[in-house]
């Protein structure tokens, strides 16, 4: 089980990094013109810089706290948290009619549940 966790963390903490890294250092224009990222124009500018923030937290702490044994109690929260994310990247995809990205959103959430239940 031990081991299923770390994988589980392991696969969501590069989903976090890269979105993060991506919403922060990319330009919006660019953003919007990509598929999955058309909802960025219709938003201010450092909503989407705040969001990759919190997707860089949410990728060091699916990992670092429990990687260093320091707080580790904020893996299960940072889980929590991401499955937050996830249901408004649901329903925002869900009102672009972008099925395919809802489910993988899904997907995202229920690892991210799988972490914060196994961790808690």
């Amino acid at each position: 089980m031990h081991l299923a966790l770390w994988i589980a963390a392991s696969l969501l903490a590069p989903v976090a990094l890269v979105g993060g890294l991506t919403k922060s250092f990319v330009p919006r224009a660019r953003l919007a013109a990509q598929h999955g990222g058309e909802w960025t124009a219709n938003v201010p500018p450092g909503l989407v810089k705040a969001l990759g923030a919190v997707e860089l937290l949410a990728a060091a702490g699916l990992v670092l706290p429990a990687a260093l044994g320091i707080a580790p109690v904020m893996v299960p929260v940072t889980a929590l948290c991401w499955i937050l994310l996830m249901v408004g990247a649901m329903a925002t995809h869900a009102r672009l009619n972008q099925s395919k990205l809802v489910a993988v959103n899904v997907v995202y959430l229920a690892l991210a549940a799988f972490v914060a239940i196994g961790r808690l």
